[in-house]
């Protein structure tokens, strides 16, 4: 069976994950599990140092507190987790989601997602999780590890859901864009979405061949397409022309695998999950 991998935490973030994940389920008819996991910094205080000038009986004694202390924050952790996805699978279910399971994990949410992807088709995460800082505009700390980790689509969710009226494929010209064209149209995710196909660059070359032969291919599939191009920095100019053309979805590869393809792609894919502020399917 497929299905969709939401994870939700207790962030103003998993609301709209949620209703991010009841959208792509009602258009891909499949089930949502969602997963939230419990971090070890959020259970465990080993962080503190003991090797100052304590006694051996005060060490101990402190020891002994700090693992039932441990114990109590595991616990806590655990009921506010299971509170924490009740309430996602209740808006699953409010937003018309048949079918919803959910599980509790212990440890990283990349590893988390790692055993439990082989038969999603999509992972949804929110842009900013608990941990970020909100102020100064990071990203949720296991955002990028979920990108780099997962061999599915991820869906960044924005800060709240809006309709998808119109995406934007970011199409670099290079040999993998076609892959994500090819995935585009193997899903009904978007099929029926008005799509724009943009490349920052001249189309010319292969790249410009690339570029038609994809436009060609959506057009076949039955998709809306209009292609535009333009020159200078990618994030910079790809950042403005989703605001100009009020873009509500951005679609573009995932992190390269080589160390430059990732300082180039990976860099350009971070900068624009931060400065867009509608969320984006990250294909690899």
């Amino acid at each position: 069976m497929t299905k969709i991998l939401a994870c939700v935490d207790g962030s103003i973030y998993a609301q709209s994950v949620c209703d991010h994940a009841a959208w792509a389920a009602t258009r891909m008819q499949v089930p949502v599990e969602l997963v939230h996991s419990l971090g070890r910094r959020e259970t465990s205080s080993s962080h503190y140092d003991l090797s100052g000038s304590l006694e051996f009986g005060e060490r101990e004694a402190l020891l002994a507190d700090l693992t039932e202390l441990d114990e109590k924050k595991s616990k806590v952790a655990a009921r506010r987790g299971r509170l924490v996805l009740d309430q996602a699978a209740a808006r699953l279910t409010e937003d018309g989601v048949p079918e919803v399971v959910h599980r509790l994990r212990h440890g990283d949410v990349a590893d988390a997602i790692g055993d439990m992807e082989g038969d999603a088709r999509l992972v949804i995460i929110g842009k900013r999780g608990e941990a970020a800082d909100f102020a100064k505009g990071h990203l949720g700390s296991n955002l990028e590890r979920v990108i780099r980790a997962s061999k599915k689509p991820v869906l960044v969710a924005s800060r709240a859901f809006q309709p998808i009226r119109r995406f934007m494929v970011a199409f670099d010209g290079g040999r993998s864009s076609p892959q994500i064209v090819e995935r585009l149209i193997a899903s009904p995710l978007l099929v029926d979405v008005a799509c724009h196909l943009f490349m920052v660059g001249e189309p010319s070359g292969d790249a410009g061949e690339r570029l038609h032969a994809a436009q060609k291919q959506l057009q076949d599939a039955g998709y809306d397409v209009t292609v535009g191009t333009a020159s200078g920095d990618a994030d910079e100019v790809i950042a403005e022309r989703v605001k100009r053309d009020e873009i509500d979805l951005l679609v573009m590869g995932a992190y390269g695998h080589s160390r430059i393809r990732s300082l180039i792609v990976g860099s350009t894919t971070t900068r624009l999950i931060q400065s867009c502020a509608i969320p984006m399917l990250v294909i690899r």
